[in-house]
């Protein structure tokens, strides 16, 4: 896939990153995924870190729905607001469950646009934390259980 296509299929509509294909958890996996919603942030130049895990995670499609929605928008807030230069995504295994976390080096976290995500995460048994400081950027965290 090329970056031009890339731009065409995930883009930003008033701020949110919007991926116009359908999203392909078994194609892609769940990092793959996550990752093409980092196009628009690398097209303003931004530098996008990736950590993942060095195996694959059994994950249910609704788990990994969960954690796309969360990562939309996470990187959505990022792009429209945070006026960052580096994000950071991480995916890890940790006891019985799978944590995302989105971290950049912008202004901060001002706002409520993760509160829909928020209580999605909580319905599913997970949790969720944001931790921002004015001129010192925010990390986004969401644990899901896997049990």
């Amino acid at each position: 896939m090329t970056t031009a296509a890339t731009l065409e299929e995930v883009t930003d509509v008033g701020g949110v990153i919007t991926d116009r294909q359908p999203v392909d958890f078994h194609r892609l996996g769940l990092a793959g995924c996550i990752d093409r919603l980092t196009a628009p942030l690398r097209h303003q130049g931004m530098c996008v870190h990736w950590e993942t895990p060095h195996h694959g995670l059994e994950i249910s499609a609704s788990c990994a729905s969960l954690l796309y929605r969360t990562a939309q928008e996470a990187l959505s807030n990022t792009f429209r607001h945070a006026h960052a230069t580096d994000v950071t995504v991480r995916l890890s295994a940790v006891f019985h469950g799978i944590r995302l976390t989105v971290a950049d080096n912008g202004t901060g976290f001002e706002g409520t646009g993760l509160r829909t995500v928020s209580a999605a995460v909580q319905e599913a048994g997970g949790t969720i934390a944001v931790a921002s400081t004015p001129g010192t950027g925010t990390a986004v965290t969401v644990t899901i259980p896997l049990d």
